[in-house]
């Protein structure tokens, strides 16, 4: 049976995942604090279902969240009951907005969270115990998101999560968006994988490009 989605976010990465999911057939629900300004993406995409936070997680089969990392812990507030037991994509990465430069000439992306060992989806897993957090497409750019096609072949998406069953669905859902995915463990790589946002950044502002994507060779 085909998975409910449940999107919790309304930018741009949200609504490029959203396209995604219902280009694929997905059932999708938005969840944001302001309806109204998916007004347009509705139109453009009649199957989609807009809401609260709340009402979202608890429509989802599998949640996904899609917000600037500063607010995403306090994104899921009074979601609890509803993403319980579930799997929770989590798309997002601690990015220091205040103290990060955007410049071409000199990029400097930081973030808020205390090094490797600290991670977004860390704090995430301990503030949701029982949701079943899987870090996924925070190290690619929304334009390469969903079925990419590079010359190269296919991207790698790299995941880790401490549920098998959880990364099992993600999984699935990676190999229908056209990556091959790469499970690097437990939520304790999450930093690890955080980090890989930085290097695809880096590699945007000092190339100028912003279609590529992470691959593993093998001999």
């Amino acid at each position: 049976m085909v998975k409910k989605i449940a999107i919790v976010g309304s930018g741009t990465v949200a609504l490029k995942l959203a396209s995604g999911f219902i280009k694929h057939g997905f059932p999708t629900m938005l969840g944001t604090r302001t309806p109204s300004k998916l007004a347009d993406f509705q139109k453009e995409h009649p199957t989609a279902l807009v809401s609260t936070v709340p009402e979202t997680c608890a429509y989802g089969d599998i949640v996904v969240l899609c917000v600037k990392g500063a607010v995403a812990v306090d994104s899921l507030k009074g979601s609890e009951a509803a993403i319980n037991g579930k799997t929770v994509i989590d798309t997002t990465n601690p990015i220091d907005e205040q103290n990060s430069t955007f410049s071409k000439t000199q990029p400097a992306l930081k973030y808020f969270t205390n090094g490797p060992n600290d991670s977004l989806m860390g704090r995430l897993q301990t503030a949701y115990p029982e949701a079943n957090f899987v870090k996924a497409f925070n190290s690619i750019g929304n334009g390469v998101m969903v079925n990419p096609k590079f010359e190269e072949g296919k991207s790698n998406m790299f995941i880790c999560g401490n549920s098998e069953a959880a990364k099992n669905e993600v999984n699935e859902i990676l190999e229908i968006f056209g990556h091959v995915p790469v499970d690097v463990g437990l939520v304790e790589s999450a930093g690890a994988v955080e980090s890989l946002c930085v290097l695809w950044c880096a590699t945007m502002f000092k190339e100028g490009i912003y279609n590529h994507g992470f691959q593993i060779l093998r001999k």
